[in-house]
């Protein structure tokens, strides 16, 4: 397998960004699975994951030279965001993770504040960018209702 292909299946989500209707939210669903397996088995394995799918999402992006157009295929931004929300749950449970792929998709369509900001950057960086914070402000809401009621994202 080239390099190229190895960067276009890893920018692809695995194939996941192929799916016909809203690669991206079919993006977010698989990143999602994934995600909550690799929460329940360690928060350190899901964390690894955030890393690798960060930093090789930038590497596959350049690689096939996607990052100023911003094709839809391209959710290795999601599986990056989407993990990333999924590490403010303080508990591992189906309603945290429901409530984590919720936040995640809206401030990552919705784009607020620093999400924007980092989007307007055309390169790899501000193609992953804007999941990330996306995924930070998600995980941060998370942690706070996680705070204030106890028990609910369990």
């Amino acid at each position: 397998m080239t390099l190229d292909r190895i960067g276009r299946v890893l920018a692809s989500g695995f194939g996941s960004g192929f799916f016909p209707v809203a690669p991206g939210t079919a993006g977010s669903v698989v990143a999602l699975i994934i995600g909550a397996g690799l929460l329940h088995a360690s928060v350190w394995l899901l964390l690894l994951g955030c890393v690798l799918a960060s930093l090789g999402g930038v590497w596959a992006v350049r690689r096939i030279g996607a990052a100023a157009a911003d094709p839809g295929w391209v959710v290795i931004d999601e599986f990056a965001g989407q993990w990333i929300s999924l590490l403010g749950l303080p508990v591992w449970g189906w309603r945290g993770v429901l409530a984590a792929f919720v936040l995640f998709r809206l401030f990552d369509i919705a784009k607020p504040g620093p999400v924007g900001w980092v989007d307007r950057r055309k390169d790899a960086w501000g193609l992953m960018g804007d999941d990330i914070v996306a995924g930070g402000l998600a995980a941060l809401v998370l942690m706070a209702v996680g705070w204030a009621w106890p028990g609910l994202l369990g």
